[in-house]
């Protein structure tokens, strides 16, 4: 693995890396970009990624550009953080949430029995969006994005998280391991693929379209629970591994007490949760939470799914992987309206990899800013989701070199058996 700063720490972002001294850009760097320094497959392509499911594989090399270089031409306000205008996007979510709840406990039991079969399936789709976003505004809290407090960072994610039966802290620390070893087939977190000599015997029976849509639902409906729990899809320790677990492996000893602190807030959640049970009736509960939080726990995982998992993203081992190359091994979706639902987490992603400390509200300004720089290494996919869900579910089961490779070190997802 390539040696990083004596004084980067795995357990926060590379602050070795963010304060790179600035250089000036080669003003041939453009030119440079536009000739494709990675692999291509043969499909057609368009500039900057995939587009309408024209594969164009993203370069793999060393990118002739620093992240001092890319966060030069990023407007310096995009890294500014407001309380206000954070709070605003809480506000805003609240109310829509409020407002569905409102309609849902005084009109539903109204209608007609046929139309209430309708209104309910709405109400939770509408109700799980929305909801999504108090998550991805919880998810900044963990990444110090929301404000230049820590406290209040860690306080609103805390109570954010923990209405959505998220361990904050225990999730923040796992997640960040995640963006400082983004694409390491070794030390990534979440989603790391396997190589085909490591894949479930039964995998290539799932291989075919009921196979493929058992899989997408179990993923979907159960994928978080059971990664929180089992990690199941993360990255394999020596040992048991879970979020609630404050001695496990994936926490050293000075995160154990706000390990705790995490299942407190999920005890306190659940202990709320059990007395409404109590007073409105199970039915009454699942009716207007637990089926929308089916439905933000199966974006979660499919918004991350997609993200990182694509046929023309590479994974590296420990011979090839770099912390840029890594950060770089993302895709930005395109959600529709739902991306200013998310607060565009899904539409900007890779400046998120980059630099993660920034505010969602300036993300689109920021990824605009840098396409130039990153030319044909920043990749975006207009697919519509529920179509990229099954392509990519398709195509990408394993990874492997590619035969003949010069070097055995990248790895690219494939699905033949």
């Amino acid at each position: 693995m390539k040696s990083l700063p004596a004084h980067y720490d795995e357990h926060v972002y590379p602050i070795g890396i963010m304060n790179a001294r600035t250089t000036k850009i080669h003003p041939n760097l453009v030119s440079l970009l536009k000739m494709g320094a990675g692999g291509l497959m043969s499909a057609s392509s368009v500039s900057g990624g995939v587009k309408d499911g024209n594969m164009k594989r993203v370069p793999h090399t060393k990118p002739p550009f620093t992240l001092s270089e890319i966060k030069k031409a990023i407007p310096p306000h995009c890294f500014q953080r407001s309380v206000l205008c954070s709070f605003s996007y809480i506000v805003r979510d609240f109310t829509l949430s409020f407002l569905l709840y409102y309609i849902a406990t005084t009109y539903f039991h109204q209608l007609p029995s046929q139309f209430a079969y309708i209104a309910w399936p709405i109400y939770w789709a509408l109700q799980g969006c929305v909801l999504t976003g108090l998550w991805v505004i919880a998810h900044e809290c963990g990444h110090h994005a929301f404000s230049d407090y820590q406290w209040l960072d860690d306080t609103v994610g805390l109570i954010l998280h923990s209405a959505l039966l998220v361990p904050y802290f225990s999730w923040k620390y796992s997640h960040r391991r995640h963006h400082s070893k983004t694409g390491s087939l070794e030390y990534d977190e979440v989603f790391v693929p396997k190589p085909k000599s490591k894949i479930s015997w039964y995998s290539k029976y799932l291989n075919n379209p009921p196979g493929r849509a058992l899989t997408l639902i179990v993923t979907l409906v159960l994928g978080w629970p059971l990664y929180l729990t089992f990690n199941v899809s993360g990255r394999p320790y020596d040992r048991f591994a879970c979020h609630f677990d404050p001695y496990g492996p994936i926490y050293s000893g000075r995160e154990r007490l706000q390990v705790y602190i995490s299942d407190a807030g999920i005890f306190a959640a659940t202990f709320v949760l059990y007395h409404v049970t109590m007073a409105k009736g199970l039915a009454w509960l699942m009716c207007i939470y637990g089926m929308p939080l089916l439905i933000v726990n199966g974006f979660l995982v499919l918004i991350t799914y997609l993200q990182h998992t694509h046929p023309a993203l590479p994974h590296y081992d420990s011979s090839e992987w770099e912390w840029l190359k890594g950060a770089l091994a993302t895709v930005d979706r395109d959600y529709g309206v739902l991306n200013k639902v998310f607060h565009n987490i899904t539409d900007t992603h890779v400046v998120h990899h980059l630099f993660s400390t920034m505010p969602h509200y300036h993300a689109m300004e920021a990824t605009k800013a840098v396409k130039p720089i990153l030319g044909d290494y920043y990749r975006l996919d207009t697919t519509p989701f529920y179509k990229a869900m099954w392509r990519e579910a398709k195509e990408c089961l394993y990874v492997e070199p590619d035969d003949g490779a010069p070097n055995g070190g990248v790895f690219w997802y494939k699905n033949k058996f």
